[in-house]
């Protein structure tokens, strides 16, 4: 088994800045990938950055230039610096991660979602 807890969502003005948290814990051997994902009321869930095992990274054209994904592989902790926020950032963010794990085979674990508002 697998556990994914996010920290760090909260209200921000316009222009603010947050930084959410996901520590993994669990019977991990790899993790394949670390990401992000939003879903704002009424939409989809989309995907907001992604971290390969491999280094490189991606991002939703939405957030490029002022979202930032980082990771601490001692930790099993991945991070998305969010800078310049907008209120259409506003949504519930869930971390993401593909895991290969001792026991249970690879598994897609998912965060339980925290809150981002951002005020006009």
């Amino acid at each position: 088994q697998v556990y994914l807890v996010e920290s760090g969502g909260g209200l921000v003005q316009t222009g603010g800045s947050l930084r959410l948290s996901c520590a993994a814990s669990g019977s991990i051997v790899n993790i394949n990938h670390r990401a992000w994902y939003r879903q704002a009321p009424g939409k989809q869930r989309e995907l907001v950055a992604i971290a390969t095992r491999g280094g490189s990274t991606n991002y939703g054209d939405s957030v490029k230039g002022r979202f930032t994904i980082s990771r601490d592989n001692a930790k099993n902790t991945w991070y998305l610096q969010m800078n310049s926020l907008k209120p259409e950032d506003t949504a519930v963010y869930y971390c993401n991660a593909e895991i290969e794990t001792s026991g249970w085979g690879t598994l897609m674990g998912w965060g339980q979602g925290t809150q981002v508002t951002v005020s006009s």
